[in-house]
């Protein structure tokens, strides 16, 4: 996510093609350099499971995953 805003490139849209092919069990981590609170709402109410942690200087990490059942 970080690289391609520095980019100007809107995450999302690979954020999406890749959260969508997951299967149970599997998940994604998200380094972002701000907390991308929306993400984490969205994911959440499509059944993800979330962790937060601060990285280095001013990033996020988040995990995401879907759980096994």
């Amino acid at each position: 996510m970080r690289q391609l805003i520095s980019r100007g490139i809107e995450p999302f849209p690979e954020i999406r093609r890749r959260v969508d092919q997951l299967s149970a069990g599997s998940g994604i981590i998200i380094i972002a350099p701000f907390l991308p609170s929306p993400l984490i709402e969205k994911l959440g109410s499509e059944g993800f499971a979330s962790k937060v942690e601060r990285g280095r200087g001013s990033d996020w990490v988040v995990y995401f995953w879907r759980d096994l059942d």
